[in-house]
């Protein structure tokens, strides 16, 4: 029996080579090549265009197909308004986060009105059974196939036309026209290509579960994030209820859209506040602590961010950050000192946004020194007041994108001021909210107490 060979395979960029090296040669990526068996070239893919003929663009008719809506209005939300006919969504997250759970109750709540269809790779009939008899669902209407291999999947999909299809999860499926084990970057690749293809001949909607690795990002060839739609991400504390769901790419509406969830007993319901979630309740006022409308997708939220600043013990003054970009705050720190006069380097800084939250906009600046201050000098900032805006190198502060609708947010959760940029100031004033702008970060120290 002849050896089977083997290459290996780059999951960043799907370059080959036939030795293992430490660098991939292709894309410079460390640590990414994964061998696997060498397949025989056979035609798998038939022509997706019928006449395969070049046409103008203008020719072609772009009809806005309705979206099917998933019953759930915060996954709505990060979809864009629903799921498109024909689209491919692809959902990861750690295991136990809710993945499963969620997909099982939109298809209860779509089956009412839509064709669905849920393909169980990882569990069988009886497990996603007791699930949905464990949440309370209403699945009379949901098709069950727990399967795995990818041609008799192909043929149920073209069989049963369904409107919605849910694969759980693309890591378990296998083709046979394929030697390599499932999982693999050749099966998750070949898979995800077959499904997409047959999603956009067909018009069935594809929600394809993804696993993830222990740095936290999809497993598998990152080519699966360029072939799909929508990529969703679950994100959240194992230890707390609350799971949030964001978008990082969406072809059929915006990015860094971000969904709420609480977990109970009867599975993922929507949190209509979320802003609730990231403040703190407090029975005054507390030194440290600072109050920013952060912007995800379309929606203002209000974020709570903590600053302890304490007398360093060792010869390295420690700086620590959580749900906030570290670097950040010593750029940060060495402008206050610089054109604000308040000086740190003796002093151990921690920083973190309450409720587990990840801000990665530069419109957390300035509240993130504002809390720093108010920690140093031990004296609470003003009440009701809530701060935006980013600080230049040059201590000036900016402007933020959206700035009418976080200051509406923060009016209507009963906040009564605000630190904002001058490039921020509203036109018209903001009913019952008193609103102070300015351009330094001098400036707003001398403002933070009212």
């Amino acid at each position: 029996m002849a050896k089977q060979k083997s290459v290996y395979v780059c999951t960043e960029c799907g370059g080959q080579t036939l030795k293992w090296q430490g660098q991939c040669p292709h894309c410079q990526s460390w640590n990414t090549l994964i061998e696997t068996v060498t397949e025989k070239q056979v035609a798998r893919f038939s022509p997706i265009s019928e006449t395969g003929q070049v046409q103008s663009l203008g020719d072609v008719e772009a009809q806005e197909a309705p979206r099917y809506s998933a019953g759930i209005a915060e996954l709505n939300r990060v979809l864009g308004g629903g799921l498109v006919r024909g689209g491919v969504v692809l959902l990861g997250g750690d295991p136990g986060i809710g993945k499963s759970t969620l997909l099982l109750q939109a298809l209860a709540h779509m089956s009412g009105r839509h064709r669905v269809l849920y393909i169980s790779g990882e569990e069988s009939a009886q497990q996603v059974a007791l699930r949905a008899r464990r949440l309370a669902l209403n699945v009379q209407a949901v098709q069950l196939f727990a399967e795995i291999q990818l041609e008799k999947i192909q043929a149920v999909l073209n069989e049963y036309k369904p409107n919605v299809a849910v694969i759980d999860s693309i890591q378990t499926i296998y083709s046979d026209a394929l030697q390599s084990a499932p999982g693999s970057v050749a099966q998750v690749r070949e898979c995800a290509a077959q499904l997409t293809r047959l999603a956009k001949a067909s018009g069935t909607s594809v929600i394809l579960v993804g696993h993830v690795t222990k740095e936290g990002a999809l497993a598998g060839p990152r080519v699966l994030e360029h072939m799909v739609d929508t990529v969703l991400y679950f994100e959240g504390d194992m230890h707390s209820s609350f799971r949030l769901v964001r978008a990082f790419k969406n072809r059929f509406g915006a990015v860094n859209e971000l969904g709420v969830f609480s977990m109970s007993d009867k599975g993922l319901r929507e949190v209509k506040n979320p802003s609730a979630l990231f403040l703190s309740h407090h029975d005054s006022q507390v030194a440290g602590s600072s109050i920013m409308v952060t912007q995800e997708g379309t929606r203002p939220l209000l974020v709570e961010i903590q600053a302890l600043v304490d007398e360093a013990r060792a010869a390295h003054p420690r700086r620590l950050c959580v749900g906030l970009e570290q670097n950040r705050l010593a750029m940060l720190l060495a402008v206050l000192h610089r054109h604000a006069g308040i000086p740190c380097f003796d002093q151990d800084v921690f920083v973190n946004a309450v409720g587990g939250v990840k801000i990665t906009e530069p419109g957390a600046d300035l509240a993130i020194l504002l809390a720093v201050v108010s920690s140093l000098k031990n004296k609470p900032l003003a009440e009701k007041m809530v701060v935006i805006g980013e600080v230049g190198l040059a201590g000036e502060v900016r402007p933020v994108q959206r700035g009418q609708e976080r200051l509406k947010e923060a009016a209507k959760l009963g906040f009564t001021r605000a630190i904002i940029p001058t490039a921020n100031q509203p036109r018209q004033p903001v009913s019952g909210m008193n609103i102070t702008a300015v351009g330094r970060i001098a400036d707003a120290v001398a403002h933070m107490y009212g």
